[in-house]
């Protein structure tokens, strides 16, 4: 893999990363598109540079993190069942990393979308804030998360549902996403790094560092985007994108 290729994905990362269509699987498709093979280091580096835009959710909500421990227990409480069961299924998770795996996801993933944008039209509340949600919703939320191990459901997507599902307005629904993505994708990024550090060559380590840092810039573009775009807009247009990219990557990629 070049510079360019670490740099392309970087950008596809850090604007997939916060939006509800499975940043790992958009990776795993370019990597496609790009014929760049799955090997194990390249699974790892798709998942160590998300560690850029996980940097990014930092730099924009570090005066809510510095103020609120409670909030900061109640993220930590939603990533249990993910850390657990990302620990137990390591393997398995792994061997779910191919093209065809996503497209599938991302077409159910927009078939559930379609389906909870339907029920949610009939809630009559506006949706508590992220100062209002308990640590047993915080737990659900978390719970909902773990489904998105699998490449292509898409842990945004899946923990923004959530949220709305217990209750949570859209904005504050996606800022917990956001902020469960911090523990969430330390514990992979280091856990993957731990058990693969030794196939890592210095090429390598550029790769990572340059789809680090431009995945940091783009996160930044992709949150401030996202939270200006639900503010009008229900996730309809996600689940349409998601369904017809899943359909088009079944058809085309081999």
């Amino acid at each position: 893999m070049t510079i360019l290729e670490s740099i392309i994905l970087g950008v596809v990362e850090g604007l997939s990363e916060f939006l509800p269509i499975s940043s790992t699987g958009h990776l795993i498709l370019a990597s496609a598109l790009l014929k760049i093979k799955q090997t194990d280091a390249h699974k790892v580096f798709e998942v160590t540079i998300q560690s850029g835009a996980i940097l990014a959710v930092v730099y924009i909500y570090r005066k809510q993190l510095a103020s609120r421990s409670d909030l900061l227990l109640k993220v930590c409480a939603a990533f249990i069942p993910t850390g657990v069961l990302g620990y137990l299924l390591y393997k398995t998770v792994k061997s779910f990393f191919q093209p065809s795996m996503v497209s599938y996801m991302l077409i159910a993933g927009g078939i559930a979308f379609l389906a909870i944008e339907r029920h949610l039209k009939n809630r009559s509340s506006a949706g508590e804030g992220l100062q209002d949600i308990s640590y047993g919703k915080a737990l659900l939320i978390g719970i909902i998360q773990s489904l998105s191990m699998i490449p292509g459901v898409s842990r945004s997507g899946a923990t923004i549902m959530g949220g709305l599902l217990v209750g949570m307005d859209r904005k504050a629904a996606a800022e917990f996403s956001f902020l469960l993505a911090i523990p969430t994708m330390l514990a992979a990024t280091a856990f993957d790094i731990y058990k693969n550090f030794g196939i890592f060559s210095f090429g390598d380590w550029q790769n990572i560092l340059a789809g680090f840092v431009t995945s940091f810039i783009f996160a930044v573009i992709g949150i401030k985007a996202l939270l200006k775009f639900i503010t009008g807009h229900t996730f309809v247009p996600f689940a349409i994108y998601r369904i017809a990219a899943g359909v088009l990557f079944l058809l085309f990629l081999p």
